[in-house]
């Protein structure tokens, strides 16, 4: 895997079990129906173990995190929360536990793959 193989925008195409997800996280019913048709932008650059990973949304509001592979960094979660986390690579995706939810990444087919359990 090349030290870059993560750089890229990639928009989201589809939102698997968007509803019970935002949910399980606290977000309130109102942003959840917001936010439903959003197009989200994901922007990421990677430069070997360091990264900075943006969310655009529409209207201007981005947010934005950067972080080491192995080592702890502060974070900030869908809803704005910030917390401390350490991000690892494991075969090839990007996971990480985020207060209350378990992230991974990778990179298919040209696509981000990202899944929040």
């Amino acid at each position: 895997q090349d030290n870059m193989a993560f750089t890229g925008k990639y928009e989201v195409e589809s939102d698997e079990n968007y509803d019970d997800f935002m949910k399980k996280i606290g977000i309130p019913s109102d942003i959840i129906e917001k936010g439903r048709n959003f197009k989200i932008v994901s922007e990421v650059v990677q430069n070997g173990d360091e990264f900075t990973w943006s969310q655009h949304y529409p209207g201007g509001h981005s947010m934005s995190n950067k972080f080491t592979i192995g080592k702890e960094a502060d974070l900030e979660a869908v809803g704005g929360k910030k917390f401390k986390a350490t991000v690892k690579m494991e075969d090839g995706k990007i996971v990480a536990d985020f207060p209350n939810y378990h992230h991974t990444a990778e990179i298919s087919g040209g696509k981000l793959v990202e899944v929040s359990s």
